[in-house]
């Protein structure tokens, strides 16, 4: 009878072992309450359940594990499992992903929230990383909803921008895209943004309300222009590293998670957006809603085709997919 309740104990270990909890790192430079932490919650709840408490994924926000190129650089080497980065970002590691950062690609937050489910638009994203990119692969899409202009002035119309530095992401396309409205283009990280305004050395930031509110930037640049020049969209990743060491059935539950995020994640980013605003108006933050998106518009239209051509086929692939969504 001993030896029988022996062997059943040592079978439930061996089974208990072969079910034991693993844990993985997701990081991203937000705060908790914005987009990416959407993010993460929906994908690692639904990991979750699949994997019936298996695959457990923490989070490290607030770029704990580093600013975005960093983060992306860490993924690929897999000290990082998953993460969440700005598509912008992700051009420091495969520039046609500029594509996503074009102004005025995205004609609403309908149509973001659209392209961002749709599995071709993915696919072809997924498919840029995978040939341009080693040690990574793309795992969904998301958003903080589009960027928006930021400082001590207002913006109503482009020429309200001319000679003034702002501060943006180092692509291609933003270098290009603000240098037409007649701005100077600044680069830095998203850490040194505050301090920048703060001390004078940029005159704008731009970026999503919800990003904004969070990180205070309210407090240096007190004048929120709602230009949504740009959509602030961005990709999840799994390091190679982690995706060759998976089975079939893991590969296929973080799949299944990942597509929650991107059927998700997009409505529920521009529903904190709106509710940013809110917050923001009642702190007393001047919010300008009377910008003259046409005077944007009309110089960012003719750099659509131009600029994701001058990208690569990818880009150019993307674009042309992203706009045929109605």
């Amino acid at each position: 009878m001993g030896g029988l309740i022996a062997a059943a104990a040592v079978l439930f270990a061996a089974s208990a072992g072969a079910q034991e909890a693993k844990h993985y790192r997701f990081a991203h430079d937000q705060q908790l309450n914005s987009g990416y932490s959407i993010a993460y919650d929906i994908f690692s709840a639904k990991l979750k359940e699949l994997s019936k408490g298996t695959m457990l994924v923490d989070q490290y926000p607030g770029a704990q594990l580093g600013q975005e190129p960093q983060i992306l650089q860490l993924v690929r080497s897999g000290d990082i499992d998953f993460a969440i980065v700005s598509s912008a970002n992700t051009s420091t590691i495969s520039p046609q992903a500029g594509v996503m950062s074009l102004h005025y690609l995205f004609r609403s937050e309908e149509h973001d929230i659209k392209a961002l489910a749709d599995p071709k638009v993915f696919e072809a994203i997924r498919d840029m990383i995978d040939d341009t990119a080693q040690g990574i692969h793309a795992i969904a899409l998301g958003t903080q909803g589009f960027r928006h202009m930021y400082g001590k002035k207002e913006i109503h119309k482009v020429e309200d921008l001319r000679g003034y530095k702002v501060r943006v992401q180092a692509t291609a396309t933003e270098d290009t895209m603000f240098a037409a409205y007649g701005a100077q283009t600044v680069h830095m990280p998203f850490g040194s943004v505050y301090t920048s305004l703060q001390t004078g050395v940029m005159d704008f930031g731009e970026n999503a309300v919800n990003v904004y509110l969070i990180n205070k930037h309210y407090e240096v640049a007190p004048v929120l222009s709602m230009t949504e020049h740009e959509a602030n969209n961005a990709i999840m990743w799994i390091s190679d590293k982690l995706w060759q060491s998976l089975s079939a059935e893991q590969k296929q539950w973080v799949m299944t998670a990942a597509r929650d995020v991107s059927l998700q994640e997009p409505k529920r980013a521009f529903d904190l957006e709106r509710s940013a605003a809110a917050k923001l108006e009642k702190m007393g933050v001047k919010v300008v809603t009377d910008v003259d998106k046409a005077s944007f518009q009309k110089i960012a239209d003719p750099y659509l085709d131009k600029l994701a051509k001058e990208l690569g086929p990818h880009a150019d692939k993307i674009k042309t997919l992203i706009r045929a969504i109605n």
